[in-house]
């Protein structure tokens, strides 16, 4: 039997399969727009994934800041050395000079992280350094993290055992400050307690230098916030404007910063620097920033008169 096509049914137009210009366009628009709304959230979520691993790391830090103090009679790792050569060296957390340099130092951990006395106590170079910190080492082309974002508190244990002295960019609110040498030194009399006073903080990568963070006391005794001011150390802000902190109690946070003063955009690196570098060089005055007193409050009590 043939197959008996009507002239209507030849005369009209088969539609192909596909989408059609402004449909494809429809989709695309949708699908950007659908980005745009999933992507602040999928970036809070990265931000706050590296926050928890933030706090994971200085915990593991403060377990082992606690640790090598009860195997030492209380006294705890300094915060820096006391010059070159010096003997109270070896009781320094890290002697260490961080910069942007090719200098093993800057990108190989076995150079100083792992020798130092709190490395036993630890057993993991990454924990020193953010999940969140990009600063590398140029090494031959080669591009290496850098080894360290943790920074000590400088009133735990100071220069080789000593304290701030006025001059070089410090204030003469220097002599007012003591510096803790053993656990037994943070009573609430003393210092602003266990569970206040700071021992690690993630420091900026565009300023950390030494293994120290020295709070800048300006303003606080007596008390004056316009003269609240960073000089060299900031903290870091890599969390959402917010910094890693571990405590002498061994607990950790994230500290959200409030005011936008305390977290300049990130500097350039700075290669052959001999000294410090950031947005803190010279002392950057910043009155009544509540981040500075939030600092102060926590890094270390004025000695009573």
């Amino acid at each position: 039997m043939k197959n008996i096509i009507s002239q209507e049914n030849r005369n009209v137009p088969r539609r192909r399969g596909g989408f059609t210009l402004i449909e494809l366009l429809v989709v695309i628009a949708i699908i950007a727009i659908l980005a745009a709304l999933l992507l602040p959230s999928l970036q809070s979520a990265k931000s706050e994934s590296m926050g928890i691993k933030c706090m994971s790391n200085m915990r593991q830090m403060a377990l082992g800041w606690h640790m090598y103090a009860q195997d030492n009679r209380e006294s705890i790792v300094l915060a820096s050395g006391s010059g070159p050569n010096a003997a109270v060296n070896q009781y320094a957390w890290c002697q260490q000079e961080e910069s942007f340099d090719d200098q093993p130092q800057n990108y190989d951990p076995s150079v100083d992280i792992t020798t130092g006395p709190l490395y036993p106590y630890i057993g993991s170079y990454w924990v020193y350094r953010c999940p969140a910190d990009t600063s590398v080492i140029n090494h031959g082309g080669q591009l290496l993290p850098r080894v360290r974002t943790v920074s000590m508190n400088f009133y735990l244990g100071g220069f080789g055992g000593t304290g701030a002295t006025n001059g070089g960019g410090v204030g003469s609110w220097a002599s007012l400050y003591p510096v803790y040498m053993k656990t037994t030194d943070l009573i609430a009399s003393r210092s602003p307690g266990p569970s206040a006073t700071w021992v690690f903080v993630d420091e900026r990568q565009d300023c950390i230098n030494y293994g120290n963070y020295m709070a800048d006391m300006a303003g606080d005794v007596p008390n004056e916030p316009s003269m609240y001011q960073f000089n060299d150390d900031m903290p870091g802000m890599y969390h959402n404007r917010s910094a890693g902190y571990a405590f002498a109690d061994g607990s950790a946070a994230i500290q959200h910063w409030l005011d936008f003063r305390t977290t300049p955009p990130l500097q350039p690196p700075v290669l052959g620097a001999s000294g410090s570098t950031g947005p803190a060089v010279p002392p950057l005055n910043v009155p009544r920033d509540v981040d500075v007193r939030w600092i102060q409050l926590h890094s270390v009590t004025a000695i009573p008169k």
